[in-house]
């Protein structure tokens, strides 16, 4: 179990307690603290046993029966009122009340960051949108969040919770982000989205904070921000727990949409999620536990679903694992993988299982994806797939790559081991399966049960696999021979 004090240690190795950011922990010391990571008790041989335990322990928090509607605090539902203060206003009168929900109605509401607090439903109705400002300034000041795996001091997420209990964001209605290709996308530095050579874009900002994190800069001194290009995620709850997200359309967003980081107890639902802009990732818990995410539909310019636990030494200086994920009854569209572990992993994930799943796009390239390399490292293991429908991807069905960005180049070994995949079928890709692992760190125990590959343009790329088995596969109308293989 991480304490209060010993998370505070971990997060700050190296430095004080950065300005402001201690009276929030210190506001946090009654509440609950988070849950231990240890594994619950499966029966030998069934991991599906274990599926419903960790989904026995998965609740959606409950609200009081108390509404507080915006437009009693001052907002217009025109589309061009900012309507900031009158979010904030009604979130902490609800929270001030014992918590309740605090309910948009039918309209349009421009808005600033919003800040969620414990006990706090932010219920959007039928008819509501909720639009965020495209004016980065709206985010400020900056906040203790995450970019691509690593802490800092940045942008606030457009919604943001740190350190609350009991939030929910629910209803019917949509929210915008507003992102395109004139606002936030053009700071990832792409031609064919807005920038062009000389406009202002992420790659300096984004390698100082890499070389931060490498050499142990204390969090409080990563400050970035404005006149940086960091883009914020869409939804973060940061150190949460008791979480629901369920029935809401999200557009429109910056980076990742769904991004639960160091949270426990997260239930996403029934949520509708769509932008093509450039890392606009569906979902990504990040060194979260007991988490389910069902019935969403997915259509990014990333990954559909990306499990994370922190990049490179930041996932070492605050080990906390994703763990016990449940994926069930999504379907993806666009993107590049459909369920996808990694990159930014070196914390490690284990036990996630995902069934039912629906798959198939052209514009999808993998249908099962990991990605790792030596600079991450992380023991991923323990996944579980089962009744996978693949209709088509542009590339493999079930891809692992250990050559991601910086590759063999590092000190760190990658371990992926115990993937079971049962039931998948597909009807078109380039590849069946696509997996390559490093010399020195060979993918293991990968085993394929009861599964067809239809429609196959290239077969298979193996590399560097030990204990890859194949039990009733078929591909193209052949039944691969059973038993175990390796390759070099």
């Amino acid at each position: 179990m991480f304490g209060r004090r010993e998370f505070i240690k971990i997060l700050f190795a190296g430095g004080p307690a950065m300005p402001g950011l201690s009276r929030l922990l210190s506001e946090s010391g009654t509440r609950e603290k988070p849950a231990t990571f240890d594994l619950p008790s499966s029966p030998a041989g069934d991991p599906w046993h274990q599926m419903l335990e960790i989904e026995a322990r998965i609740k959606p928090p409950v609200f009081p029966a108390r509404d507080f509607e915006i437009t009693k605090y001052g907002a217009v539902g025109d589309g061009a009122k900012d309507c900031t203060e009158a979010f904030k206003k009604a979130i902490l009168a609800c929270a001030a009340s014992g918590g309740g929900r605090v309910v948009v109605p039918s309209g349009s509401f421009l808005t600033g960051a919003i800040h969620l607090k414990s006990n706090v439903d932010l219920h959007i109705t039928e008819g509501a949108v909720v639009k965020f400002s495209q004016d980065p300034s709206k985010y400020l000041p900056a906040v203790l969040t995450r970019f691509e795996g690593m802490e800092l001091m940045n942008y606030s997420p457009f919604i943001y919770a740190y350190e609350q209990q009991n939030i929910a964001i629910t209803g019917m209605g949509t929210i915008d982000g507003q992102a395109d290709c004139s606002h936030w996308w053009p700071w990832k530095g792409r031609t064919n989205c807005g920038w062009s050579k000389g406009d202002p874009e992420q790659s300096r900002a984004r390698s100082t904070l890499v070389e931060m994190v490498a050499r142990g800069t204390p969090v409080q001194d990563r400050v970035f921000g404005e006149g940086r290009y960091l883009r914020p995620q869409f939804i973060q709850t940061y150190r949460s727990r008791n979480i629901l997200v369920d029935g809401v359309t999200l557009k429109g967003s910056p980076m990742w949409h769904l991004h639960p980081v160091l949270c426990t107890n997260v239930t996403l639902r029934k949520v509708k999620i769509i932008s093509d802009g450039p890392n606009t990732d569906g979902c990504d818990p990040e060194s979260c536990k007991d988490v389910l995410i069902q019935d969403c539909y997915f259509s990014t310019g990333d990954d559909c679903i990306a499990i994370k636990s922190g990049r490179n030494n930041d996932g070492r200086r605050v080990p906390v694992p994703s763990a016990d994920i449940i994926i069930r009854g999504c379907r993806m569209n666009q993107g590049h993988g459909g369920i996808t572990v990694g990159s930014e992993i070196s914390a490690g994930v284990r036990n996630v299982f995902a069934e039912r799943c629906t798959m198939d796009s052209p514009s999808l390239n993998q249908a099962l994806r990991f990605k790792n390399n030596a600079v991450r490292g992380g023991l991923l293991e323990n996944f579980y797939f089962r009744n996978i429908d693949v209709g088509q991807v542009a590339e493999a069905i079930v891809a692992v790559d250990f050559n991601y960005e910086e590759g063999e180049n590092g000190p760190y070994v990658p371990v992926l081991r115990n993937v079971v995949v049962n039931g998948l079928r597909s009807g078109k890709s380039k590849y069946a399966l696509d997996i390559r692992g490093l010399s020195n760190a060979p993918i293991t125990d990968v085993v394929l049960e009861d599964c067809v590959f239809e429609n196959v343009l290239d077969g298979n790329i193996l590399r560097n696999v030990k204990g890859l088995e194949m039990r009733n596969v078929r591909v193209n109308g052949t039944v691969l021979p059973e038993g175990r293989t390796s390759t070099n």
